[in-house]
């Protein structure tokens, strides 16, 4: 997909006019909207504390706006925020030395800059670090940083929980407690980056601007597409270029296969696309990831192949965890090569990382080479990912917390 430059005299991260849906994603829309619905019955609390102040992380632009207003501010207000929050980083109203001190006191008794509570912070032998984040309603996720040289990606959690149970994965032993707010998804990447000090953003070009926090991948605790809405927020904050400035292209999205918000995904956001598949049979699918008894492998595959701007410089990512004697062997490897005839894929071979009480086997070395050399041969990329963070419980498919769902009365 081309990526369009931001308007010089605007904001946006991309493109105005979004592309119409194709006839077999507007057949999905109903079902969106069903989705989006039951989403509300797991809504964040609202982003404000005990003394009435609001936090101004999360906010859209637009609401920024509508805010300073209504303090009978000029709008213009917002963008000199904006750049002290998101490009600065900083959260003391009283050292944004463009703002009159007046203003910076009336700012301080309205509004917070907040970010979430760390609870622990562990760093691996191979220098993965993992937070533990708390929340003002206590709840909590865990979040991680997986460097690579000198840059790295941060790999954000979308929900307290997760509904999707799938069987190979910790989290999915924790039910889902509630959906993260916007502020709380960009807000764990805000606080990544003040435990590395990489303030205010780096600028220049992506390539050369030095950013250690240089990625994103929701890939973290929760499904991102069942908490839509507030994930759409957030990446569009992160993606300003007036202020975190992370581009699409540096912003991958994985999913376990919510079909039908994975068009309006494609269309609105246009970030990199990865698809937790794990499996080539559906009746073995429906165990792994029991989210493939609603949306079965063939629609899984029909959404990524109309996934905009696919092609074979924008592949989507298929990630697939290597279970010894379930899914490994050389048949399966060669149907894996089959279903993705066509899409501009590449596969990530994941060894299954042990948790406690898992039921798996991580594949034998000589196993996982035997699967990946059979998908090199049909000509489709497949790195085997090297487990990181495994001391700390911080590599796929580990993290998990001990929140849990208040019981409703």
């Amino acid at each position: 997909m081309s990526i369009a430059a931001p308007h010089p005299q605007g904001h946006k991260a991309f493109p105005a006019a979004p592309r119409p849906l194709s006839p077999e994603a507007l057949l999905n829309e109903e079902e969106r909207g069903r989705i989006l619905a039951k989403s509300a019955l797991f809504a964040p609390p609202e982003a404000t504390l005990p003394d009435g102040r609001k936090d101004l992380v999360g906010l859209s632009r637009e609401e920024l706006a509508a805010e300073m207003v209504a303090m009978g501010e000029k709008a213009f207000r917002a963008k000199q925020l904006w750049h002290w929050i998101y490009h600065q980083g900083e959260r003391d109203f009283s050292r944004m030395s463009n703002i009159a001190r007046p203003f910076q006191q009336k700012l301080a008794e309205r509004f917070v800059i907040g970010r979430p509570d760390v609870g622990t912070e562990q760093t691996s032998t191979d220098g993965t670090r993992k937070w533990l984040f708390k929340f003002r309603d206590t709840q909590q996720v865990e979040t991680v940083y997986i460097p690579d040289d000198d840059r790295g990606s941060v790999c954000i959690s979308t929900q307290v929980g997760c509904t999707l149970s799938c069987s190979f994965c910790h989290t999915g032993t924790q039910k889902l407690v509630r959906n993260l707010g916007a502020a709380e998804i960009v807000g764990q990447f805000m606080a990544a980056r003040d435990s590395y000090g990489e303030w205010p953003t780096p600028t220049g070009g992506e390539d050369e601007d030095g950013r250690r926090l240089s990625n994103i991948v929701v890939m973290g605790m929760g499904e991102p597409l069942y908490n839509y809405e507030a994930v759409r927020k957030a990446l569009i904050i992160i993606m300003d270029h007036e202020g975190i400035a992370l581009s699409r292209r540096r912003i991958t999205l994985s999913t376990s296969g919510v079909v039908p918000v994975m068009d309006i995904c494609g269309q609105e956001l246009g970030v990199n696309l990865a698809v937790s598949l794990h499996a080539v049979r559906n009746d073995l699918r429906d165990i792994l990831v029991p989210l493939n008894r609603k949306y079965p492998i063939d629609e899984l595959l029909a959404a990524c192949r109309r996934y905009p701007g696919v092609s074979n410089a924008r592949r989507i990512t298929f990630e697939y965890v290597m279970l010894r004697g379930v899914n490994d062997s050389a048949a399966e490897a060669r149907e894996l090569a089959r279903l993705l005839k066509g899409i501009p894929a590449k596969v990530n071979l994941i060894p299954f990382n042990p948790w406690p009480g898992s039921d798996y086997q991580t594949s034998r070395p000589e196993q996982i080479r035997e699967f990946s050399e059979i998908l090199l041969a049909a000509g489709i990329s497949c790195p085997v990912r090297r487990p990181r963070g495994r001391d700390i419980l911080a590599a796929c498919g580990q993290l998990k917390t001990e929140s849990e769902r208040a019981r409703r009365a």
